[in-house]
């Protein structure tokens, strides 16, 4: 029996989404809720599960195309029917399942670490486009160059395989001797254009919104983490043990930002037309890197929440955002972010406020460096730290203010115990 595959139902505020990639080919087989394509909106990237086992028999929605709640994608036959399906929709035959070429949709580079692929690797893990073409013309995949992250083969590797005579240097390969002596070799000079996911783009118009709207400034201040690495050294091992999470350094930041977000209440606020908006709760982004964008998702009332809830949280939430099953209602809301910078090697920058929050806390890498303490010269482990704020309603002296009580109690982390 033929069944629809159709796009599930988006969540609220969201009206369409665009397909980025098709995991299954017509004529394979699927189980049920087995994932058979990625569908990307503004915010979230959602999963389209199978309805029940059987063979995709044929692909009616390719790549790239937007969509809405309902809307057919394929047709699966329930049951156990074998052989690949003999026909398709001529959207599938225009390229169903081509992740590198579709407007919108992810490039064969980004379609997940565990599809790459490099010459010499079994021809099973190429992506659904590059293994399609390569079984059409009997190809090997060690013969062919790839110019993808870590050396993948891309749909447009393949069609310059075959398209150049042989012994051509093709995409990536050294090009040919210089014309004159002596002249140094030079590799070749290739652009590529690959259009912005949703995602990117809908990051892209907030940040510009975010410039376009606020009065942006960013205080500075360093802090000396020695304290807190005393206690996560000290009890690591038990605390991981008790709460089956490790101690990080963004529970004690969390905590420290609540305290001081108590003290300078503006400062969790928001601007709402003439209005400003004071948020007598505390719902803090916390900035997650993945590889279609920056996410940040929120820890809702994380003042009652203890430090081992919010590592847990944390990581919960950024595992989710990196295997895209996170959800909008894990961005929405949220009254201050804190993004963590230092991770990647960054020593001191200002970030950007994530509207209609006011300001941003931003952490950087920790760096050993000679400090003056008691009269002496001692290494100590610093960090600078950096608050982006809208001037419109927060001033100079909230903000430094604010940085202070940060320091203070990262400094001395028995602050955050009796509330100073």
């Amino acid at each position: 029996m033929s069944m629809e595959v159709k796009v599930p139902q988006l969540p609220e505020s969201v009206a369409d989404a665009t397909l980025v990639a098709w995991h299954k080919s017509p004529g394979d087989r699927v189980s049920r809720d087995e994932n058979l394509a990625d569908l990307e909106t503004d915010k979230v990237v959602l999963e389209v599960p199978a309805p029940a086992d059987g063979v995709l028999k044929e692909i009616r929605i390719s790549d790239g195309t937007t969509v809405t709640a309902g809307e057919i994608l394929a047709i699966l036959e329930e049951g156990e029917a074998g052989g690949k399906a003999e026909t398709a929709a001529p959207a599938a035959a225009a390229g169903a399942a081509s992740a590198d070429d579709a407007a919108g949709a992810a490039t064969d580079e980004e379609e997940g670490d565990e599809g790459e692929e490099t010459p010499g690797k079994a021809a099973g893990r190429l992506s659904p486009s590059v293994r399609r073409l390569v079984d059409e013309h009997g190809l090997d995949p060690a013969d062919i160059r790839g110019s993808g992250r870590d050396g993948r083969i891309t749909k447009a590797d393949v069609m310059d395989f075959l398209e150049r005579p042989a012994g051509k240097p093709g995409a990536g390969e050294a090009a040919a001797a210089p014309s004159k002596p002596g002249a140094a070799a030079r590799g070749a000079r290739e652009e590529r254009r690959i259009p912005m996911t949703r995602m990117r783009t809908r990051i892209a118009e907030r940040l510009v919104e975010a410039q376009a709207t606020a009065a942006m400034l960013t205080s500075f201040n360093e802090v000396d983490l020695g304290a807190v690495m005393d206690i996560r050294k000290r009890y690591r091992d038990s605390f991981e043990k008790k709460h089956g999470v490790r101690i990080g350094f963004m529970s004690f930041f969390v905590k420290a930002a609540i305290e001081a977000l108590r003290k300078f209440p503006v400062v969790n606020a928001s601007v709402e037309g003439s209005d400003l908006i004071y948020h007598d709760y505390y719902d803090i982004g916390v900035a997650v890197s993945t590889d279609r964008g920056l996410m940040v998702p929120v820890l809702r009332d994380a003042d009652v929440m203890s430090f081992a809830d919010i590592e847990r949280n944390i990581g919960e939430y950024a595992a989710r955002a990196r295997d895209g099953k996170i959800g909008v209602d894990d961005l929405t809301g949220g009254t201050f972010t804190i993004t963590n910078g230092g991770v990647f090697g960054s020593l001191m920058s200002t970030p950007i406020i994530n509207p209609p929050q006011s300001a941003i806390l931003g952490m950087h890498k920790i760096q050993d460096r000679a400090m003056v303490v008691d009269g002496e010269i001692r290494v100590r482990p610093m960090m600078y730290i950096a608050l982006t704020y809208d001037h419109r309603i927060i001033d100079g002296r909230e903000a430094v203010q604010f940085l202070v009580s940060v320091k203070e109690s990262l400094e001395d982390p028995a602050r955050l115990l009796i509330q100073l």
